[in-house]
């Protein structure tokens, strides 16, 4: 295929230890944890009532969803968006199969609105205000990579910019033995065609990538959607080029322009 570019315009990182890109960043410059990071995700733009319901891949979708906008100057309500994650919630969709399986009578009315695997985009939509087109991606361990290629093309077919959230929680039962993850993590690109800026020039090339060696790799790789992480470790140290699972045998070569 051919390369696809684009411009970072914002990053939002949430990591259990690291709650921002500050933080993820001078952690990977050598610096210690904070001693006062939160134990999860506090999305402002939920409501104090819908932020105690939301479950934590919500939670942490729309923090980093948030803080990349931010990041970014850009109005949530202008952007359409991609959202990535492994298999949507993960441990809601464990809880769902169990009790359909003994006794489905007692599905929980609010679990099942966040069974579904665009929940976290909805939250986000709906949270906004936006009438902008979103896009729910699920790609087992090349979920990011796809969902970067997929913000990209909507960038070539003529959009101004693309939000690209990704994020996974902790499994549980079965599905733990197939998706195995820990933990809480989220990452998130506003992505533009603009000039000035670190740009990104990605292309598919046959291959599997090298076991990621990066601070923030090591330090969240029992995440499901830790494969995005050699791309922040790319931003964060200045490489220029980071390698994402893109499927069986295919990977994603992202050639990195530091502004």
């Amino acid at each position: 295929m051919s390369s696809l570019t684009a411009t970072i315009e914002g990053i939002g990182f949430w990591a259990g230890g690291l709650p921002s890109w500050a933080q993820a960043r001078a952690y990977a410059a050598g610096q210690p944890l904070p001693t006062d990071a939160p134990s999860k995700p506090a999305p402002q733009l939920l409501a104090p009532n819908e932020r105690r319901r939301a479950p934590e891949s919500v939670a942490v979708a729309l923090e980093v969803a948030q803080a990349a906008c931010l990041d970014a100057g850009r109005d949530p309500q202008t952007l359409p968006s991609v959202f990535a994650s492994t298999h949507g919630d993960l441990a809601i969709t464990d809880y769902m199969c169990a009790t359909l399986a003994a006794e489905p009578r007692a599905i929980s009315p609010t679990k099942f609105h966040n069974s579904v695997h665009n929940a976290a985009a909805g939250y986000w939509t709906i949270g906004n205000g936006c009438v902008q087109a979103t896009t729910a991606i699920s790609a087992y361990d090349a979920s990011f990579a796809q969902g970067l290629l997929e913000a990209m093309l909507q960038l070539a077919g003529g959009a101004d910019a693309v939000l690209l959230a990704a994020y996974d929680t902790a499994s549980a039962g079965p599905l733990a033995a197939v998706s195995q993850s820990r933990g809480l993590l989220g990452g998130a690109l506003v992505l533009s065609n603009a000039s000035a800026g670190t740009r990104l020039r990605a292309t598919l090339v046959d291959g599997e990538p090298r076991a990621a060696a990066g601070p923030l790799a090591r330090f969240a790789a029992d995440n499901a959607i830790a494969p995005m992480l050699p791309l922040f470790d790319a931003l964060a140290s200045g490489d220029d080029v980071a390698w994402l699972k893109a499927g069986p045998g295919r990977m994603l070569r992202v050639e990195i322009s530091h502004a």
